[in-house]
């Protein structure tokens, strides 16, 4: 039996903030004690980690990453191996990928696909979303299957007419088979109908730099999809997950939906929370590196979306990381805004960033570790083997130093893209170590871990449906 102790650190949980020592035991957490206490000091182990002056956190769940997605005649730059290795650095010890259904192919050829990719490469543990792209009664079947087997959550997308696009049809079919199998839908509100007019009709007028990208994308259509899916929804009589909520408008319908009593619920990122308009008009071709769907709005969005952090209106921050070069990548849409490859890098980034949110006073420390670990462990059915640190757990420990300062930088970061969107922000708190399942990954700052240390969990369905 291997045994570590973590001692003298502050433990946090969403729901606890303890000085307490921690005994892991085969790759889960078998105690906490006071630190101090003779049942703490009685432990014995291996191994001791001193966590003195430092917090003691559950690793990270980014419930929204897009390894090796194939978009816009290119691929996503980090491959699973080195997002993985990334999100460790940063804190995270859990992702949820997007498996990919191509149309006119099957539910499990895609699932099947991205299996083979994350088999043996991850350093971490992951799961898998299901991308539904083409609903007829086979993937209306399948849904059933996968749900068995620990896929319980599905992507639609109102946006991307032509790729992912589903029509109101095909999610109302896709809502009512989740109302059955216990499944979530995860919508991505735009109305991508009317985007695409948008598009033409600036390119026509020669708007081509990357600002017009948020010019086009109106957060008054973000509102209305995200309206019309939780109409929708309630219709289906399914519970619905709206991902990268960037607008305040949306917010709102949201907000209202909650207040109703329906099963609704709300995401948002980092990159609208500390970047806005701003960024996608820096000169140059500069703003492509801030290109991404629902797109940064102007800055008044960001102090909504704090609220609904705070009143839970929104419960969740991942990072939707899905990261291109600007070289050779964003570039492909020099001259014409539309082929710019939507996305932004951030796995590395999100504990971080929220630590600094922390700092600021947007949100409190339990609700950090609620809004990055807890919840979505609990919206994706895995708590609490994930998101908190308690008995039976998996040890998945963080252990992270409040006061250290740190300059984020595309020199020193290792997601696998040469650009940092948060180039030169300076932030307060740190990654010391991080254990996967008892496993040191990143040991005082030194990556210890390998590919192929991360596991495959199946999943639980929501476990916050009325």
């Amino acid at each position: 039996m291997s045994r570590t102790v973590i001692r003298g650190g502050l433990v946090i949980t969403a729901s606890d903030e303890i000085h307490a020592d921690v005994l892991i035991e085969d790759g889960r957490i078998a105690a906490l004690a006071a630190s101090g206490t003779p049942a703490a000091e009685a432990w014995t182990a291996e191994k001791v980690i001193d966590a003195t002056g430092k917090y003691v956190i559950p690793g990270g769940v980014d419930a929204h990453t897009h390894m090796e997605l194939p978009f816009g005649g290119t691929f996503a730059a980090d491959t699973i191996e080195t997002g993985t290795r990334a999100a460790a650095w940063g804190g995270t010890t859990t992702i949820v990928d997007f498996a990919v259904q191509s149309v006119g192919h099957t539910l499990r050829e895609g699932l099947d696909a991205w299996h083979a990719k994350a088999e043996g490469n991850c350093a971490i543990d992951y799961a898998f979303h299901m991308i539904v792209s083409d609903v007829n009664q086979d993937t209306l079947k399948e849904m059933d299957l996968l749900v068995e087997e620990g896929v319980t959550s599905f992507k639609q997308f109102m946006a991307y007419p032509g790729v992912f696009y589903s029509d109101d049809g095909q999610i109302l079919r896709a809502m009512q088979r989740s109302a059955e199998n216990g499944g979530l839908i995860m919508m991505h509100a735009e109305n991508g109908i009317a985007i695409d007019v948008l598009v033409e009709q600036a390119l026509a007028r020669g708007e081509t730099d990357p600002r017009y990208h948020g010019e086009v994308r109106k957060a008054l259509l973000e509102a209305e999809a995200t309206h019309r899916a939780i109409k929708l929804a309630q219709v289906a009589g399914a519970p619905l997950y709206v991902v990268h909520v960037s607008a305040m408008e949306a917010v709102a319908e949201l907000a209202r939906a909650r207040d109703e009593g329906l099963n609704v619920f709300g995401e948002t990122c980092p990159q609208y929370l500390f970047l806005s308009t701003d960024n996608l008009a820096e000169p140059g071709f500069e703003g492509s590196k801030y290109v991404c769907s629902t797109p940064l709005r102007p800055r008044e969005h960001q102090a909504k979306l704090w609220q609904g952090l705070r009143t839970n209106d929104l419960q969740v921050v991942s990072t939707d990381h899905c990261p291109f070069c600007f070289v050779g990548q964003k570039e492909l849409g020099r001259g014409d805004f539309s082929k710019i490859p939507n996305g932004l890098p951030g796995v590395e980034n999100r504990m971080d960033l929220l630590h600094q949110a922390v700092v600021d006073g947007h949100i409190s420390r339990r609700r950090w570790i609620e809004i990055a670990c807890a919840t979505p462990a609990r919206m994706f059915g895995m708590y609490p083997k994930k998101g908190t640190i308690t008995p039976g757990a998996d040890a998945d420990v963080v252990i992270y130093d409040p006061h250290a300062e740190q300059t984020v930088s595309a020199e020193t970061h290792h997601m696998n893209v040469d650009y940092s969107a948060y180039e030169g922000k300076r932030i307060t708190g740190r990654v010391e170590t991080v254990l996967s399942r008892g496993v040191p990954v990143i040991t005082e700052r030194e990556y210890t871990g390998r590919a192929g240390h991360g596991v495959y969990t199946p999943r639980s369905t929501c476990q916050y449906l009325n």
